[in-house]
């Protein structure tokens, strides 16, 4: 088992079907739209799936996490979120750094995702593992309001 250090006295590890309730309960705090933790729940029980990485502490009380899919050469950050009191605190960054530690060390070449464009924060941290924008998916992500934000599809390549 890999660990990786985080933030606020918290490691990365890989994530387990016991993670998937407090991963839902993040994701929904980030997102308008959460997934259901029978969703998570069947993410992290799958053999076939790749790898979730979540930020614990001792008592494995999550702080963020990042759920991957590779095929191939090519792997997509499905979805990323920090509990929003500790957002800005470098959280986002230990777990993509666990990621591409990890990935690393397999035949993974790239990582796509997508990311709103009025994320800036996101952006940012993104950009600084190397992603770059390749294209633009209009009214990828809905909003409370009706409408639905762009998304921008970035890549980065691994290793």
């Amino acid at each position: 088992m890999n660990y990786w250090l985080a933030p606020a006295g918290r490691h990365v590890t890989r994530g387990e079907t016991r993670d998937a309730a407090a991963m839902a309960r993040l994701h929904a705090a980030g997102f308008f739209r959460g997934w259901p933790a029978s969703d998570f729940e069947a993410y992290l029980a799958d053999p076939q799936t790749t790898p979730a990485y979540v930020a614990v502490d001792a008592r494995r009380t999550l702080a963020g996490f990042a759920m991957l899919r590779c095929a191939g050469a090519e792997c997509e950050l499905l979805t990323i979120a920090v509990d929003p009191r500790l957002r800005g605190k470098g959280m986002g960054r230990a777990l993509l750094e666990a990621a591409f530690a990890d990935l690393a060390m397999s035949p993974v070449t790239s990582m796509v995702l997508e990311v709103d464009e009025t994320n800036l924060a996101a952006q940012r941290l993104y950009r600084r593992f190397g992603f770059a924008e390749i294209g633009r998916r209009r009214g990828y992500y809905p909003k409370p309001d009706g409408s639905a934000a762009t998304a921008l599809v970035m890549r980065a390549a691994i290793g």
